[in-house]
């Protein structure tokens, strides 16, 4: 056996028994607000595009190994067409937005999700599921594995209450059971730039119970960022898809890009965007 044959018989060696082991990245994208009712969804029917609040923006998610957005609103049978209002809704067909722009899980636990009551969260868990989507909110916790790491998802909606005991033993007994434990949490007060006591006190509770990650909606403005123990905090990353485009704070938003390599972050990416067009992020850094 000449030299080069004993060679490749040594990399296969390497390669069949796990002696030679790349560790891949893993690229995780989480999106601010995103409402696909009201004047979104007239929007997107009358021009015939349900693909229109995500055309600038898929790129880039659709890259990600993993999208996490919060849906601010439920999802049903015969949605009452409108421009206005807070009684939120979207029709089914919208679905194809979040499928075209590669969101793979989403938040259902907020102030807006039943809108149209119990049936109405059945219903949206119903289209979500029958398209590929998963979601968190409802006291259940999604893992996605990549790369051999174990990703976990929760979402808990803060804005009128505490956590009590069993949503802090959520989080403690989810930790056990992944690598990386992502929460999203809607919190905090309507049009405010910096988080409030509440919020920093909630951050301080889910910290110690076990997450690695807070992702806060419900602002509709971009917030401040901290560590809190060892956990990130993401305060509010602003609006993703509205159509709250009276003010120039609501037209913001922020994403956050986190570049794992096995368990271990290897990079954050925060990526901007602005709603120059009605209800369609653009990138803007």
């Amino acid at each position: 056996m000449n030299i080069i044959s004993v060679l490749l018989v040594s990399l296969a060696t390497f390669v069949n028994f796990g002696l030679f082991n790349v560790v891949k990245q893993t690229s995780l994208i989480f999106t601010g607000d995103v409402m696909l009712g009201r004047s979104v969804m007239t929007k997107s029917l009358k021009i015939n595009n349900l693909n229109y609040p995500f055309m600038n923006v898929a790129n880039i998610l659709r890259s990600a190994d993993i999208v996490f957005s919060n849906l601010e609103n439920p999802i049903i049978d015969n949605c009452p067409y409108g421009d206005s209002g807070f009684k939120f809704c979207a029709d089914p067909k919208m679905i194809e937005g979040l499928k075209y722009a590669g969101v793979d899980i989403v938040n259902l636990a907020n102030n807006h999700i039943l809108n149209y009551g119990k049936e109405g969260l059945i219903q949206t868990k119903k289209y979500l599921d029958l398209n590929g989507i998963k979601w968190v909110g409802d006291g259940n916790l999604v893992i996605i594995e990549k790369n051999k790491t174990k990703f976990g998802f929760l979402g808990f909606n803060f804005v009128t209450v505490r956590p009590q005991d069993k949503d802090l033993d959520l989080i403690r007994n989810s930790k056990t059971k992944v690598d990386i434990l992502i929460v999203s949490v809607h919190w905090g007060e309507e049009y405010k730039s910096k988080a409030n006591s509440n919020q920093k006190l909630i951050a301080r509770q889910l910290s110690e119970a076990g997450a690695d990650y807070l992702i806060g909606h419900h602002p509709h403005w971009i917030q401040d960022m901290e560590m809190v123990g060892s956990t990130k905090v993401y305060y509010s990353l602003g609006n993703f898809v509205f159509d709250q485009m009276w003010s120039e704070e609501t037209k913001k938003g922020l994403s956050v890009n986190l570049i794992f390599k096995g368990k271990k972050l290897e990079k954050e990416n925060l990526l901007k965007l602005y709603m120059g067009n009605f209800a369609q992020p653009k990138w803007v850094n």
